[in-house]
C-alpha cells in the first residue's frame, strides 16, 4: 500500500483531513499525520514538526496556499512520488517547483479517489 503523509491533519471530524487520514487507514494506507495541533486521529499521535521520512509515496496536502510556504522545502526534500492538492490547496509554485523535482502533480481528492479505487 501507498506510504501516505498528511499534511494538515486535524482531530476534528467535521473536517476532510480527518475523514481523509481515517479512510486512508481503512484503505490500508501508513498513514503519517502532520499538523500543527497535538491529539490524535486514525489511532496516530498527529506529529507537530517536520520528520525525516523515507520512502514516501504520496504526500496529499490539507493546508491552503497560504500556510504552505513553511512546507515547500520539506515536502520536495521527502521526495515523494506524487503531490496530491486537494480541492483549495491548489500551489502553482509548489507545483511548479514538484515537477522541477520530478514529482507528480495530481489536483483531486484524496477521498474520491479512495471511493473509487484510483488512488
Amino acid at each position: 500500500m501507498k506510504r501516505t503523509v498528511l499534511i494538515g491533519a486535524s482531530t476534528d471530524p467535521t473536517r476532510y483531513a480527518y475523514k481523509a487520514a481515517n479512510s486512508l487507514v481503512s484503505h490500508g494506507h501508513e498513514m503519517i499525520p502532520l499538523g500543527i495541533k497535538s491529539g490524535k486521529v486514525a489511532g496516530k499521535d498527529i506529529i507537530l514538526e517536520k520528520p525525516e521520512l523515507k520512502d514516501i509515496d504520496t504526500v496529499t496536502l490539507y493546508v491552503g496556499p497560504k500556510n504552505q510556504s513553511g512546507w515547500i522545502d520539506y515536502i520536495i526534500d521527502l521526495k515523494p512520488k506524487r503531490i496530491l492538492f486537494n480541492p483549495g490547496t491548489e500551489n502553482p509554485i509548489l507545483m511548479v517547483k514538484a515537477k522541477e523535482n520530478n514529482i507528480e502533480v495530481i489536483e483531486g481528492c484524496t477521498l474520491v479517489m479512495l471511493s473509487i479505487g484510483t488512488y
